[in-house]
């Protein structure tokens, strides 16, 4: 089948077999002069993304729990100190997912669940969880620090906890 196009593909290592065509001149009646503005926009749109909170449910919802931790009573107070690290990876849910469940993905779905308000919810209540199962009661007061980190198609999130029992 022959190609329709005049566009051919010149490899690195490949000279081309004939020289360029000439560049053909218009006449003057055919180029036209730029477009003037006589209206600006009032309202300007942007795209902005976000994270879809049906693909955060399922993505936490799969997310692989390691967590360890041990009581301290420090100052009469008994707490659980411990950390929490959970594993998403995207390509556990690629078949529900419509962005590809490539690095890229996982870069992005990093990004913008740094900026996510749920996170911090999210992550707090597993470590509550958590905290309870290893604790062996459940806690009175949960804090949490949360840092994201990136390995291929998988999202770490690590929470430091400190508990209240």
């Amino acid at each position: 089948m022959a190609s329709h196009s005049r566009l051919t593909i010149i490899g690195p290592d490949q000279l081309p077999n004939e020289p360029a065509g000439k560049v053909r001149k218009l006449p003057a009646r055919a180029l036209r002069p730029m477009a003037t503005v006589r209206r600006i926009a009032l309202i300007e749109r942007e795209v902005r993304e976000r994270l879809s909170k049906a693909a955060l449910d399922v993505i936490f919802s799969r997310a692989k729990v390691i967590a360890e931790g041990e009581r301290d009573t420090t100052g009469g107070r008994n707490l659980f100190v411990g950390s929490a690290m959970l594993t998403c990876d995207i390509a556990d849910v690629a078949n529900i997912l419509r962005e590809p469940a490539d690095v890229g993905t996982a870069n992005r779905l990093a990004a913008l669940l740094a900026k996510d308000p749920s996170l911090v919810e999210r992550s707090l209540e597993i470590a509550k969880r958590e905290v309870g199962r290893v604790a062996g009661q459940p806690p009175r007061n949960v804090r949490g620090e949360t840092r994201l980190r990136v390995q291929g198609t998988k999202v770490f999130i690590d929470i430091d906890v400190e508990a209240t029992l």
